[in-house]
């Protein structure tokens, strides 16, 4: 197989620290650069495995730390938004992992789209924040985007049968419901941080983690689905899914429904975007329905878990309403981490903060950041 050269945007986070299991596992991949937040010890010992020829680090204490503890290396570090930016369009990418969380993915993701290279998409917040950007400049640019999230990696692979858009008729996207499911409001009003963070069956990050207890991920993950494989919202059904052994489904105009299946392991998604079109084995364990004996589904709770709704209702209104919700939860949620608003307060204030401006719906990078801007200020001047 012929050597690619992979830049991974978040190397240190758990689809980060996948993806590098899939190229000790591939072999063929080179990795030409790598960027953390703060995660000085873990980018150090990366930078002395993989051999990048970039390292950035967002936080500047942290990039100038890193710069003297590998100083001994060939490894140039950088640092911020322009280091990112940066190792995003490199000339010799074939492939960038956009894994970094929230909205501070979609600059690069459009450097990297504007270099011409192939993206594999983890950060979602990509396309709910500027979809309509991103999806113009990979079409100007003739640039792939392969969905690295579970659920849109298996609409991804349904679709492979029959990639014709008319042939859709629906998207079904599952969720486990995270820890919450079948609580209902009154149930929920205490819930702590640490209760929000036991997923039921997936590793992931705090944020995403989080987003997972209010369904929140699910609802942007309706409007990623949406600008991916361009279809209405109204044409997304979420059905909860709690064994995650379904990962999506898709159903044609003739009835027929196609599912993806597999164990709940973030690898399978990662390998397939990084090897795709081809199918190379994998570490992951195999799956055996009958370990399962029964899988169940179940209708979403839109009155408990209102963030699904929100991210519907912002998506039919269009424009950068989506955006306005994905930054106030994005507000939202730290606060919650920080113990300054309670569980239930983070869908309320998403609810309040998406619909409180007028959004256009045309628009450029810029506006994009001002309505980030203008919905955290409202969290931060409604939270109590």
């Amino acid at each position: 197989m012929k050597e690619k050269r992979l830049t991974i945007l978040g190397s240190t986070g758990s689809i980060g620290t996948q993806a590098l299991e899939v190229v000790r596992l591939l072999k063929y991949y080179k990795v030409e650069a790598i960027s953390a937040n703060t995660s000085v010890d873990l980018v150090e010992k990366q930078i002395r495995e993989f051999h990048p020829r970039y390292a950035v680090m967002m936080d500047e204490t942290a990039a100038k730390d890193l710069s003297l503890r590998v100083a001994d290396t060939d490894t140039k570090v950088l640092s911020g938004m322009e280091g990112l930016c940066f190792i995003a369009s490199l000339p010799e990418n074939d492939l960038v992992l956009n894994s970094v969380v929230g909205m501070i993915g979609l600059r690069p993701t459009l450097a990297a789209i504007e270099a011409g290279t192939d993206l594999a998409l983890a950060n979602k917040e990509t396309l709910v924040a500027g979809g309509q950007l991103v999806m113009d400049a990979a079409k100007r640019k003739n640039v792939s985007i392969l969905p690295v999230d579970s659920e849109h990696s298996a609409i991804f692979q349904c679709l492979q049968g029959n990639p014709k858009k008319d042939a859709l008729r629906k998207i079904i996207l599952t969720a486990s419901g995270g820890p919450f499911f079948g609580k209902k409001r009154e149930e929920l009003q205490n819930v702590t941080v640490k209760e929000a963070l036991k997923h039921p069956n997936w590793v992931m990050g705090a944020k995403l983690t989080i987003d997972s207890s209010t369904m929140m991920n699910k609802g942007l993950e309706v409007i990623e689905a949406s600008w991916l494989f361009d279809k209405s919202v109204d044409d997304i059904q979420v059905v909860v899914h709690r064994e995650s052994v379904i990962h999506s489904m898709i159903e044609y105009v003739d009835g027929s429904c196609i599912a993806q299946l597999g164990v709940p392991d973030m690898q399978i998604p990662i390998q397939y975007a990084m090897t795709y079109p081809d199918r190379v084995p994998s570490n992951v364990k195999p799956l055996s329905l009958t370990d399962y004996g029964k899988l169940t589904f179940f209708e979403p709770d839109l009155d408990t878990f209102n963030c699904l709704k929100v991210c519907f209702d912002a998506a039919r209104k269009g424009g950068l309403y989506p955006c306005a919700a994905n930054a106030a939860n994005e507000e939202a949620v730290a606060l919650f981490r920080e113990e300054k608003i309670r569980f239930l307060q983070i869908g309320q204030l998403v609810e309040e903060a998406a619909f409180a401006h007028q959004m256009p719906q045309k628009y450029a990078l810029e506006d994009v950041f001002a309505a980030e801007q203008a919905a955290r200020a409202y969290v931060r001047s409604h939270c109590r």
